[in-house]
């Protein structure tokens, strides 16, 4: 079968733009995040920022947004630390990151209990049990200060 015109014909500013918007329209997206998917689309980098550039100008990409949207979606099974890595992985700035999370640091302590209850729900019989515990919680992103609290009202 023979390729169509259409599919080797180099990808237009048109595409791009579809591509951009088609993705957008499924979630919201970091600008490094859509970068870099649209860089892997075989898209010219300078065109990508011209098109990320107009995005942002009409609000229709937002990392402050894409941060909000996205600590909404985990904060019930992560902790502050992990929530700041994987913002940071996405390409969000510290001060968005910080401004975002800042909103949420109240309630770490309430959602570490929830996790931890959802898990576990029964205080650690020895010291092996409770060291699992503690390193369940620290890999969902809780602070060790946060951690202790959990368990000691646990007890």
């Amino acid at each position: 079968m023979k390729p169509t015109p259409e599919a080797s014909a180099e990808p237009t500013a048109t595409d791009l733009r579809e591509r951009a918007l088609r993705l957008l329209a499924r979630r919201e997206h970091s600008r490094a995040e859509l970068m870099r998917k649209l860089e892997a689309a075989g898209f010219v980098r300078e065109e990508i920022g011209t098109l990320l550039d107009d995005l942002e100008s009409r609000n229709w990409l937002s990392d402050q947004r894409f941060a909000e949207s996205y600590v909404a979606d985990h904060r019930a099974r992560a902790g502050s630390i992990k929530l700041a890595y994987d913002l940071r992985q996405r390409g969000v700035s510290d001060t968005i990151i910080e401004s975002v999370l800042g909103e949420n640091r109240d309630s770490e302590l309430e959602r570490a209990r929830e996790v931890w209850r959802k898990k576990f729900g029964v205080v650690p019989t020895d010291a092996a049990d409770k060291a699992r515990q503690i390193r369940f919680m620290l890999s969902r992103g809780f602070a060790q200060e946060i951690i202790q609290k959990t368990l000691r009202a646990a007890e």
